[in-house]
């Protein structure tokens, strides 16, 4: 059932003095996009008559094709609450279409709305909760972004260790105010570095929540005189910003089906099945989840983050899968490795994709690892037939490519594009020189 209306949200741009509407959209690399519109072109825009120039869009489409359509989601109107009160800033999340009608398959809004109608089909709805981390970082005399803190808070320090306190409650606030159920918010392990998880939901509202989050953290932030920043591994030494996500699904009564309470675990056969498409595919997918070259900088030993695909029914964080220890409607399963550099709508649609087809197939997870795997010997790892994650963007790209599954969720177009993209990039880091190489090789040699 449909939050809103045309009527209504006509109503409501002329009752809360809204002058500007920010139609957005999402690319294939996960860049939030907008045309923005005023209060007098709202209802040619809700009619879908909004055309933009997809050309102008990495991965989109070529210079002979360019008129894309933007057709607005009605339920996704919200108003910015830290923009002014009077001429009120707000937005509609809008799936792009082409001239004829025909939802474009280059929109990662519609690669993921596909794989949910198959989960439909399937009889399951596909709920998320993420946990998205950040880091809030000084900027210079110019207003550019620094990696240079102040503080040397840690894991849940208060004030005046954390001096992002106000900052954070801000951000919340904010969210708050735009329909978000902030669940908590705290520092994490490394200084300046963040946390805050949000009500899980259905896969697509998760997804466009994700991409207002973002937007909302770096936007207050700046009010703040810092800036956000998701990329995953911005200093070295100490913890990565990632985005576990927190997987269920429930059935059209809105049960969830991965509970069995007659399992040891509390866990369905779906459950497991599910869990083991993921761990299936997590090779193939990891392009999705871990999308930068930077990404593999986090994924090492000893900054708690995962680098085996193996899974937990103990709460053991070196896993890439563990298992929470909440049962019953909360029973769930998180996957560890994603940061949040990630394309929401991509991942998602692969995380699901990969979950279906662990449970189209049957498949049985491998055996629970309950013991530090970053502590096992090569011969252990090796016994357990434990694989590892790709170690470099270079590796990532190889599982990726030539992978039918990927080809399939993505769809041949934005399968293509993302790849020559990744590729492109990757070629560009190794042409590069770092600052440790010339620290280390420019004496000796």
């Amino acid at each position: 059932m449909s939050k809103y209306s045309k009527e209504d949200i006509i109503r409501l741009v002329e009752e809360e003095d809204v002058e500007f509407i920010r139609l957005q959209f999402t690319d294939i690399f996960g860049m939030l996009k907008n045309v923005a519109i005023t209060a007098s072109q709202l209802e040619k825009a809700l009619d879908n008559r909004c055309v933009f120039d997809g050309s102008a869009i990495e991965g989109f489409v070529r210079d002979e094709e360019s008129d894309m359509y933007l057709y607005p989601d009605y339920d996704t109107f919200e108003i910015f609450p830290w923009r002014p009160q009077q001429g009120k800033v707000a937005r509609l999340v809008c799936d792009v279409h082409r001239p004829n009608g025909e939802p474009f398959e280059g929109d990662p809004r519609y690669v993921l709305k596909k794989v949910l109608r198959e989960a439909a089909d399937m009889g399951y709805r596909f709920q998320v909760g993420p946990e998205c981390e950040f880091f809030l970082f000084q900027t210079d005399e110019d207003g550019r972004p620094t990696t240079e803190t102040h503080e040397m808070a840690g894991y849940f320090d208060v004030v005046p260790i954390d001096m992002a306190e106000n900052v954070r409650r801000d951000i919340v606030l904010n969210l708050e105010e735009m329909g978000f159920e902030i669940e908590e918010s705290h520092h994490e392990i490394a200084p300046a570095q963040h946390e805050i998880d949000f009500q899980y939901g259905d896969g697509l509202t998760i997804a466009d929540n994700i991409m207002t989050f973002k937007m909302a953290v770096k936007t207050i932030a700046k009010r703040h005189g810092l800036h956000a920043t998701f990329m995953p591994k911005p200093k070295a030494g100490v913890n990565g910003s990632g985005m576990h996500i927190n997987m269920s699904l429930s059935n059209a009564d809105g049960v969830n089906v991965f509970v069995d309470e007659k399992d040891p675990l509390g866990m369905s056969r779906t459950a497991y099945q599910f869990m083991a498409g993921i761990l299936a595919h997590m090779k193939e997918i990891v392009l999705l989840t871990n999308p930068l070259v930077n990404s593999y900088k986090r994924l090492v030993p000893g900054y708690d983050a995962p680098i085996y695909v193996a899974w937990s029914a103990a709460t053991n964080r070196s896993s890439l899968i563990r298992i929470p220890t909440s049962r019953g409607d909360n029973t769930r399963i998180e996957l560890r490795c994603p940061d949040s550099a990630v394309n929401p709508y991509l991942a998602l649609a692969a995380c699901l994709g990969a979950g279906l087809d662990g449970i189209r197939r049957e498949l049985v997870p491998p055996a629970s690892v309950d013991k530090n795997i970053f502590t096992m010997s090569e011969e252990e790892l090796k016994q357990l037939h434990i694989e590892q994650l790709p170690e470099t963007l270079g590796e990532a790209i190889e599982s990726f490519e030539g992978s039918a599954f990927v080809q399939q969720i993505l769809g041949r177009h934005v399968y293509t594009k993302y790849l020559e993209a990744k590729q492109k990039e990757w070629k560009k880091f190794r042409a590069e020189v770092t600052d440790w190489e010339i620290e280390e090789y420019l004496y000796k040699f």
